[in-house]
């Protein structure tokens, strides 16, 4: 029997998209069952990097690695996620998804375990890398799996569930990392990364997706394609990950990956503008539609960045533990939760633009309400900002999705294309948030800091106070006058320090909420032009058989 034959398949059973499984129907225990796969394997496509970004700093003392080193982690987990897009696609249209994702978890079972024997940064880089590619195939099995756990008529909440779920895995690793930690110390992580893998695998081949269509669809030249755009990306996300650390024209390396990134991207884009079949629709990725969806993720993400860049970086420039900030987590997760499930239940295909506007306001309310903050802000001051920022984070991905898959579904053809969209914007977003955010910070802070400083001369009687009292509190452990005088003086600059901090990220959280509004009143303009200019179509007048044709 040839797999690629067609095959009949019942109204209800056939796949809406190439690659995608079929739809049979299922009993209610094996839909649930369906269900808490579809959420074990979404979580697990997250949830290791999200470990590592949760705990950099630990890591980095057990790695004995620097700061410039340990970015490396996140960033190479995002260099192989978004290239996989690019191969993702068209795999499962003529393998099938579960194959490669059997592979693949397979392979980072394998790295994660030997991982655990070798503790050094080079094998730290290479399991991040392994789950970046795997979590690219586990992003789209879990939505494959939420899909089969709904009937037809609640397909597109299905699609939100299986879509957002994988948002969760950031709060829900920075809430019980350390009991990992506390186990096994830095092999907790890893440990419990390993399980994961290994009970997703042993999920997957147990509950089976249903079969879809296959075809044959790679032809030799996708691959000189895939490897020039991969290596493209690549590059640009290693610039965007290390940009801000080795800081942007000092480090040699990053001005020539960046343009080694700029000719990889255009040349792997020439050769697919101008195949007969080609991988990448290009000419369907510059329309105006498009653009314009690829502009409003990417400014999102941007705005999203808010709470892992903003937020929990302020709290731990203020030297709070994670133990200190553990109700706020707790915060974060019920507020993504929450938007997650508001989305599903609310999603509507005729008003899709209205819930990017709601995120986008409550996000840019969150961020006001943050950027009154001081030295004395705690973690129980940003429960209500934070709520209604994580609650705008997972609002918004639903609709955006769907929004895209409207024009895949009237050509299956950009497919690959979209997804490869859809996984760049994301990713990149959020990497181009955080390099922007994380470099304003250090900017203003230089800036406020040299004003602060400018205001602290000896004469000044305050000044001479402070430094006096701060002398005065290591005076039982310091005898000479001379040290106690330097010693306050060190004590007054990390003052001076901490406010200038401060006053940073307050510029940047302003900065957050001014691009969430701008963002917002381009969509609402864009929205209203569209309900202006769109008119209702008047049913069709039943014609006479015979009726003549106009003169």
């Amino acid at each position: 029997m040839d797999r690629y034959a067609p095959r009949n398949w019942q109204p209800h059973e056939k796949p809406s998209l190439p690659g995608s499984p079929s739809t049979p129907l299922h009993s209610n225990p094996k839909r649930l069952a369906y269900a808490l796969v579809g959420l074990l394997v979404a979580l697990t496509g997250g949830l290791g990097n999200s470990l590592v970004v949760a705990n950099l700093p630990y890591l980095q003392g057990a790695l004995g690695a620097t700061t410039a080193e340990m970015a490396w982690l996140p960033a190479a987990y995002v260099m192989t996620n978004v290239s996989m897009n690019l191969l993702l696609v068209k795999f499962r249209q003529q393998f099938g998804l579960r194959a490669f994702t059997e592979v693949f978890l397979v392979l980072y079972a394998l790295v994660t375990f030997g991982h655990l024997f070798v503790n050094d940064l080079n094998s730290a880089v290479a399991v991040r890398a392994a789950h970046g590619m795997v979590g690219a195939a586990l992003s789209s099995l879990g939505l494959y799996y939420m899909v089969q756990a709904f009937p037809a008529k609640w397909r597109m909440k299905a699609l939100v569930l299986g879509l957002g779920t994988s948002q969760l895995a950031l709060p829900l690793a920075r809430l019980f990392s350390e009991d990992l930690l506390q186990i096994a110390e830095w092999r907790g992580l890893y440990l419990f990364e390993l399980g994961m893998a290994l009970l997703s695998l042993g999920c997957v081949l147990m509950l089976k997706l249903p079969p879809g269509d296959r075809f044959k669809t790679f032809e030799p030249l996708d691959f000189l394609t895939f490897a020039i755009l991969a290596s493209g990306v690549a590059l640009l996300c290693a610039v965007l990950s290390l940009g801000r650390i080795d800081w942007w024209l000092e480090a040699q390396w990053i001005g020539i990956a960046l343009a080694a990134s700029i000719a990889l991207i255009l040349a792997g884009l020439a050769i697919e503008h101008n195949r007969s079949n080609p991988m990448l629709m290009t000419r369907w990725l510059g329309s105006g539609v498009m653009i314009r969806l690829a502009l409003a993720v990417i400014l999102i993400r941007m705005v999203t960045s808010e709470q892992s860049t903003g937020a929990v970086g302020f709290m731990q420039n203020l030297n709070m533990s994670s133990q200190q900030l553990h109700s706020l987590y707790v915060v974060m997760l019920i507020g993504s939760v929450a938007g997650l499930l508001t989305s599903a239940l609310t999603i509507d295909p005729k008003h899709l633009l209205m819930p990017l506007i709601v995120s986008l306001a409550l996000m840019a309310t969150g961020s006001i309400i943050d950027s009154s903050s001081n030295n004395l802000t705690r973690p129980e001051n940003l429960y209500f900002s934070q709520f209604l920022l994580a609650f705008g984070s997972t609002f918004f991905l639903g609709p955006t999705m769907v929004l895209g898959t409207r024009n895949v579904l009237t050509n299956p053809r950009n497919l690959v294309s979209f997804s490869v969209l859809f996984g760049i914007c994301n990713n990149l977003g959020g990497l181009i948030g955080a390099a922007l955010l994380g470099t304003f910070q250090i900017v203003r802070e230089k800036f406020h800091s040299s004003h602060i400083v400018e205001q602290l001369v000896l004469s000044d009687p305050l000044v001479a106070a402070r430094v006096q009292s701060g002398g005065s509190a290591v005076g039982s452990l310091i005898a000479d006058p001379s040290l106690r005088n330097l010693q306050g003086i060190r004590s007054l600059a990390n003052a001076a320090t901490r406010e200038a901090n401060v006053l940073a990220y307050n510029d940047v959280f302003m900065l957050i909420a001014v691009i969430a509004i701008l963002t917002m009143i381009w969509i609402s303009i864009r929205a209203l032009w569209l309900i202006s200019t769109t008119k209702a179509v008047a049913p069709t007048p039943s014609v006479p058989s015979s009726g003549a044709t106009s003169s």
